[in-house]
């Protein structure tokens, strides 16, 4: 019963997106490991930007500096 948790920023993924996350990831265990896709699990959280990190910084200020300098 294999479970697969993404996550990802809460930025607008659409409920498309996230079905075809779900589908891959899905397909994904079936194609390379031949688990039963009844009963694969897979859990999309989004999480704010104020509490997603990276390099000591959080997404919120990387992309507001990004944006200041035309990046």
């Amino acid at each position: 019963m294999p479970y697969v948790n993404i996550k990802i920023t809460r930025e607008g993924a659409t409920a498309e997106q996230k079905a075809r996350l779900i589908e891959g990831a899905t397909q994904l265990l079936v194609d390379v490991l031949g688990k039963n896709p009844k009963t694969t699990f897979v859990v999309i959280e989004e999480v704010d930007t104020d509490s997603w990190g990276i390099a000591g910084e959080t997404v919120t200020t990387i992309r507001a500096r990004a944006k200041a300098s035309g990046q």
